[in-house]
């Protein structure tokens, strides 16, 4: 039986920082992290475009999971703010989730994130622009890193703690059992015991963060799912917008239901790709800081919130199905051009091949008024033609939507302003939570939790 001070379950960025703060200030903490997804190095996506174009549905798709998290292949956007990306602030604190994210932000920045821009909001003129056509642009700091960036701080901050933290690659945990000076955590015929255990297991462990809370009577309480398509039109149609923002995050409100519409997630001069979740093939975008790999187009998503109330429980299930009946029409990620669906009619290759838009993913052309739900669908076209106000141009006819785009989030687990649940020394963070939605917030909340492991010990 190993035995551990700290494991942490999962390694994206709420466990690697988790790790990363217990290795500076407990270096004499044994520490482990458990990871059912590859190293690194290791975690290649099979689609290249060419021989693979679509999704093969790996057991464990290399997207989602591994070192870095569902984050290692996205755009590296570590938004510093808390109006958005989650709840943490109402655990701990508005000053001190901010100064945690700045703290992530100086560690990103030491460990390959030089010369990468910080874009903020503040006093740009387009938040008057946004209000004058019922538009709201959200304040934020965003620190760009790029996928190919972040991937290079990831790669350090690994070769750091490599020699100071054991990780277990490809062992996923199956149970975590309360002890009387601790925990076990079960993977398959491996088990480890340890004093306190960390589990972040992000948005793509949900599923298993709620057969560990019914087994355990943690709490929980429903969520949200986010539903909606991801939009992809030419690269100079944003660029005064992404050029001083980069990231920009506009909230309508639509007229015919008072909906939330959202612009999530932009990838200026990007690619939209796949993501696998739990079997299911939605999309994504990543960008890059790297002139050599950028598109001539943006991306962004357009998400619709949907929370539910009793007696209706299960709101990921909701996403997965919307998710599945799209792989069942389009054998995967289904894309129609806006001019096709405001006609009430389907893209076809044809149609696609003749716009002005190039798509950067191969999806199969067809109608998203078959999978997405009426409501959701009237409140993306809706906010597509208020955006074509501040960018003339986003409701163009040859504008690519591609579908769908799913965020599943966790049930919100019971935690105390610790993070910590009901038995002591067991800890739950990240997305994996239900508290946080992002990069930034994920991170901060593992150095909370990894500063209050180290500050009990002493």
């Amino acid at each position: 039986m190993k035995q551990y001070d700290v494991i942490i379950v999962g390694a994206g960025p709420g466990g690697i920082f988790a790790a990363y703060e217990l290795m500076h200030r407990s270096p004499e903490k044994r520490i482990a992290v458990y990871e059912a997804g590859y190293s690194l190095e290791k975690r290649r996506c099979p689609i290249d475009g060419e021989k693979v174009k679509s999704c093969v549905r790996c057991p464990v798709c290399a997207i989602m999971s591994g070192f870095g998290g569902a984050g290692a292949f996205s755009d590296g956007k570590y938004n510093i703010t808390n109006d958005f990306g989650g709840t943490l602030y109402e655990h701990i604190g508005r000053q001190k989730a901010l100064e945690l994210m700045r703290y992530v932000d100086d560690i990103n920045v030491s460990h390959g994130g030089e010369g990468t821009r910080m874009f903020s909001t503040a006093g740009t003129k387009f938040k008057k622009l946004c209000l004058q056509n019922k538009l709201k642009l959200l304040d934020a700091s965003v620190r760009h890193l790029g996928t190919d960036i972040n991937y290079v701080v990831l790669e350090n901050l690994y070769n750091e703690m490599k020699d100071h933290v054991d990780f277990h690659f490809r062992t996923p945990v199956e149970h975590i059992e309360h002890l009387p000076e601790g925990y076990r955590v079960v993977a398959g015929e491996e088990s480890a015991e340890c004093r306190a255990c960390i589990v972040s297991v992000g948005r793509s462990g949900s599923k298993w963060m709620e057969q560990v809370c019914r087994e355990m009577g943690i709490g929980t309480k429903s969520n949200r799912v986010d539903i909606g398509v991801r939009v992809e039109l030419p690269a100079v149609i944003f660029s005064h917008l992404t050029d001083e923002l980069y990231e920009s995050k506009i909230v309508y409100r639509t007229e015919k239901f008072e909906d939330n519409v959202r612009t999530f997630c932009m990838n200026p001069y990007g690619m939209v790709v796949n993501e696998n979740t739990n079997g299911i093939v939605t999309v994504n975008g990543h960008s890059y800081e790297g002139t050599e790999k950028r598109t001539e187009n943006t991306n962004f998503a357009l998400l619709v919130a949907k929370h539910f109330s009793e007696p209706f429980k299960d709101s990921n299930g909701y996403g997965e199905s919307i998710a599945r009946l799209s792989n069942m029409l389009g054998g995967g990620v289904i894309v129609q051009r806006f001019g096709d669906l405001v006609r009430g009619r389907r893209s076809t290759p044809q149609r696609i091949e003749e716009g002005l838009v190039t798509p950067t993913l191969a999806a199969t052309p067809g109608d998203l008024s078959l999978v997405l739900p009426k409501r959701i669908l009237d409140g993306i076209i809706e906010m597509i033609y208020a955006l074509d106000k501040i960018a003339p141009g986003t409701a163009n006819d040859d504008t690519l939507l591609y579908g769908v785009e799913v965020k599943f989030y966790n049930m919100e687990v019971d935690i105390d302003e610790h993070l910590e649940t009901k038995y002591p020394g067991l800890y739950i963070i990240g997305d994996g939570s239900g508290v946080t939605h992002s990069l930034s917030h994920a991170s901060a909340s593992g150095v909370y939790v990894a500063r209050r492991i180290a500050e009990q010990a002493q």
